[in-house]
């Protein structure tokens, strides 16, 4: 599938689209960008290795197949994705800390919570539909935030047809496998719902607890430096003997 059709294949869902502003100021900065796209690199290369393993797990050979392409098409995409991250940050590995943004613009976040061990054919078609989907619509966005960037843009669109494909082709066989293939598409959603919630609660708890220790920081402990000091002050100074001391007539 060519790049056209991959365009008018995939299209950002409509919170990406109300967000474009934040994530062209998150794709701005080229240091960033570096630090997502080798964040983009791990994240697809891990969903390869879990890819691979439902691939061995499998009963069926159609799907074993489909797998096996889908996990090569994923260790491409974390090559091409290291490429241009190393090359935006001077070849070196790693380029430092720095905001990231990552709840707003994750990337194909959803294949971090994949589960194949024990788990049945639709489930998982109906978990790996779903985050395809939402990782096109987010390259989409991605893609079209970096005008001034057309070397990334074409990364993302060359991961693009990929992703066209991978969405396509889990939902035809979703429905292949599972007469209530839709079923499983709504408990999916709700999952996906859920886990959502649940990293948007942890944030704000991560957020809430840092605000804590800063202000214990800032406002308490100077509090409690400055009652020390003047308790210091009071205090007399060099060797005083101990108050009611004991006769030293015996070792106890």
């Amino acid at each position: 599938m060519g790049t056209d059709a991959s365009r008018s294949a995939v299209s950002p869902s409509a919170l990406d689209v109300l967000l474009r502003p934040l994530h062209r100021w998150i794709f701005r900065d080229p240091a960033r960008r570096a630090r997502k796209l080798l964040r983009f690199a791990e994240t697809e290369a891990d969903g390869a290795r879990d890819l691979s393993r439902a691939a061995e797990l499998t009963v069926d050979p159609l799907l074993r197949r489909l797998y096996l392409r889908h996990a090569q098409d994923e260790f491409r995409h974390a090559d091409l994705f290291r490429a241009r991250g190393r090359a935006l940050a001077g070849g070196s590995p790693a380029v430092g800390w720095g905001f990231e943004a990552n709840f707003l613009a994750p990337g194909e976040r959803g294949l971090d919570d994949l589960r194949v061990e024990g788990a049945d054919e639709a489930p998982l078609l109906a978990f790996l539909h779903l985050s395809e989907k939402a990782a096109a619509g987010r390259f989409a966005m991605y893609r079209s935030v970096l005008a001034e960037d057309p070397l990334t843009a074409r990364v993302f669109s060359e991961v693009l047809k990929d992703e066209a494909f991978h969405m396509n082709y889990t939902h035809v066989q979703l429905l292949r496998v599972s007469s209530r293939g839709r079923l499983q598409l709504w408990k999916a959603r709700l999952s996906r719902l859920w886990n959502a919630y649940l990293r948007a609660a942890a944030a704000l708890a991560s957020a809430l607890g840092t605000v804590a220790l800063l202000a214990q920081y800032f406002l308490l402990l100077p509090v409690f430096a400055l009652l020390a000091k003047r308790a210091e002050r009071r205090e007399p100074q060099g060797f005083l003997p101990a108050r009611n001391a004991p006769p030293l007539e015996s070792q106890y």
